[in-house]
């Protein structure tokens, strides 16, 4: 028998845990017992429509459910920009930092870059 997948395991443990027949959890997340079951035997891959109903009901990132953590809450991601990139790197990531609605906005970033710039001094 192959072996089943993360996804299809995470989605099982969740639904056992809290103790739903598939038949109620197929009633939360919109789809079919049976379509709920092929995706918990890893026969069906289930929509990103239907991961997202998962992930939200269970308060679980879908980190967790792909298996890229053993977190329920997600992955926590570090930002770690080098100071030696210079140039339109360092200004896209800048950009992507701040409220392009916000009147500071833009005195903001180019206080910032103006700062990274001295540091690589």
């Amino acid at each position: 028998m192959p072996e089943v997948s993360i996804v299809a395991k995470r989605l099982r443990e969740l639904r056992k845990g809290v103790k739903l027949s598939q038949e109620k959890m197929g009633e939360v997340v919109g789809v079919k017992q049976s379509s709920l079951n092929r995706y918990e035997n890893g026969t069906a891959e289930p929509s990103i429509a239907v991961l997202t109903r998962y992930a939200d009901y269970f308060d679980v990132s879908l980190d967790y459910i792909f298996g890229r953590t053993d977190r329920p809450q997600g992955k926590v991601y570090e930002c770690n920009v080098r100071l030696s990139e210079t140039g339109p790197e360092i200004e896209k990531f800048v950009e992507m930092c701040f409220d392009p609605k916000s009147p500071m906005s833009e005195r903001l970033k180019q206080t910032l870059i103006r700062l990274i710039r001295e540091a690589e001094k």
